[in-house]
């Protein structure tokens, strides 16, 4: 396998390449050609489409990785490599014209993120992070915010689309945030806000329920641009999406303390 960094830059010009699909098809994209998955959970032509192209260009990159793709085109897996794809990662805003909405690949070494590239379509920026290489953004360091307390930061947060058994004190903990910080922002794309954290645009993240391929190129780049990111008990090993939390490392122990106060209530 050739060496991490070669291998984001090849990561990053095959989402360039996808990215160019998707963009072609958004100037003609029709909203009545969307099947769901689920409540308020749709997908696209366009997603399955960017996704198997993904799969086609990163196969021979590292010919024994496996895939855990959204869209499920490719059930091979992997045995120490497994590549995790978002191929449109902020579908809802797609279908509606609205930006962001990104390509989002992570490459993992059994239960670790050892690289990943976030690529934002519609403004052409390219978040790329690899272990123990830092976070990068079209080729410059990245780094997260230095905002020292939760009361100067901006936050990010993401709605639940189906699964609303933690809605009541999740809107209570909204509430508090909007009082007692800079604002809080709903972009509708997982990846693209752990992209901004990386990047110091938003001081921290957190959501719940999501899936590893909306994570788990977000969460190196959170990490290798001096982060903080963990479920909201604190633990940082073996997340998969149920519960996130990202943050510089400043605001990382105030915000954790918060989020457990609410949402580890025992009733909802």
């Amino acid at each position: 396998m050739t060496d991490l960094k070669d291998l984001c830059s090849e990561i990053e010009g095959i989402c360039r390449m996808a990215a160019e699909f998707i963009i072609k098809e958004s100037a003609v994209f029709d909203i009545n050609d969307t099947e769901s998955k689920g409540l308020n959970n749709f997908v696209t032509y366009v997603d399955k489409g960017s996704e198997k192209m993904l799969i086609e260009k990163l196969a021979p990159l590292v010919p024994d990785a496996g895939f855990i793709a959204e869209e499920g085109t490719s059930s091979k897996k992997g045995i120490k490599y497994n590549w995790v794809i978002d191929p449109l990662d902020g579908t809802t805003n797609f279908l509606h014209g609205v930006r962001p909405f990104a390509i989002s690949i992570g490459f993992m070494e059994g239960d670790e993120v050892i690289a990943g590239v976030v690529h934002e379509v519609g403004g052409n920026e390219t978040f790329s992070a690899w272990k123990n290489g830092g976070a990068w953004l079209n080729g410059k360091g990245i780094h997260v915010s230095k905002t020292p307390k939760l009361s100067g930061s901006l936050v990010a947060t993401g709605f639940p689309y189906n699964l609303f058994d933690r809605l009541t004190p999740y809107m209570d903990l909204l509430t508090y945030l909007v009082k007692r910080t800079h604002g809080v922002r709903r972009l509708g794309s997982a990846s693209i806000d752990l992209a901004y954290v990386a990047s110091g645009r938003f001081d921290l993240f957190f959501e719940y329920d999501l899936k590893l391929w909306d994570i788990a190129a977000g969460m190196l780049l959170v990490r290798e641009a001096g982060g903080q990111f963990s479920d909201f008990s604190g633990n940082m090993h073996g997340l998969t999406g149920d519960e996130t939390l990202a943050s510089n490392a400043l605001v990382y122990s105030e915000i954790l303390e918060i989020i457990g106060n609410f949402m580890r209530r025992k009733s909802f």
